[in-house]
């Protein structure tokens, strides 16, 4: 209780810290702050915290389980927009397609098709973004640069399922500039595909950039940033 009540102490001027950083780089960018929707990563976090990060202004919060989003969305506050930023199993896709406000983890067709049909059964709109694994890692999810376009022209053809943009999870590196790369190349990916102009896809939504490289991201074209380590210090994962 007294490290979450120190951790707490320290949410504000985190979060003030961190907005004045998106400001700065939107404006190296020559973008209006308003343009980047800063999501707090509030996995394995406390509900006392999250509760200090929405009384700060915090009302996009992501999650990378779904149990755990479901907990939160429940005991929080309903005009929270919940993210759902973890990867997804088919499975669990009932439990969130009426709660989460944007699904970042799409990576597969039948992924699609599952939140597709629940969404249906549940009469919502589900609102989802492709997610690319940009730089080729083999331990991380996504679909490739190559199959993205592909992905989401399948995708659009699906009743009640939104393509609104793309995500990344860019490499963890010591130097942020490293992912330069990586944000440019996902921000030249949305471009192409959008002048496509695919039926029910827009691209709108480019989701990258964490603690160590959001202000990269956001140089580079990011609409969404995930911040956790950032707002609510390091996690501290439970021991089972």
């Amino acid at each position: 209780m007294e490290e979450t009540m120190q951790n707490s102490n320290g949410i504000a001027e985190n979060i003030k810290q961190v907005e004045d950083n998106i400001r700065s780089a939107c404006k190296r960018a020559g973008k209006a702050p308003g343009e980047v929707t800063l999501i707090a990563v509030s996995k394995t976090k406390p509900l006392p915290m999250l509760e200090e990060a929405y009384r700060h202004g915090c009302r996009h919060f992501g999650e990378n389980k779904v149990q755990e989003l479901i907990d939160k969305y429940e005991r929080m506050p309903k005009d929270i927009k919940w993210h759902m930023i973890g990867h997804l199993q088919r499975n669990k896709v009932k439990y969130i397609v009426d709660k989460a406000y944007l699904i970042h983890s799409v990576d597969s067709i039948r992924l699609a098709e599952e939140i597709s049909k629940e969404a249906v059964k549940k009469n919502v709109i589900s609102h989802i973004l492709v997610e690319v694994n940009i730089a080729g890692e083999e331990t991380k999810f996504g679909t490739s640069k190559d199959d993205a376009e592909r992905l989401v022209r399948e995708i659009s053809l699906m009743p009640s399922i939104q393509v609104e943009g793309l995500m990344t999870i860019a490499p963890y590196v010591e130097n942020p500039e490293t992912n330069r790369q990586y944000f440019a190349g996902l921000r030249q990916l949305s471009v192409d595909i959008k002048r496509k102009n695919i039926d029910n896809v827009n691209m709108n939504v480019l989701s990258m950039g964490m603690t160590g490289d959001y202000e990269i991201a956001v140089e580079e074209g990011a609409s969404c940033v995930r911040v956790g380590t950032g707002i609510f210090g390091e996690r501290h994962y439970k021991t089972v």
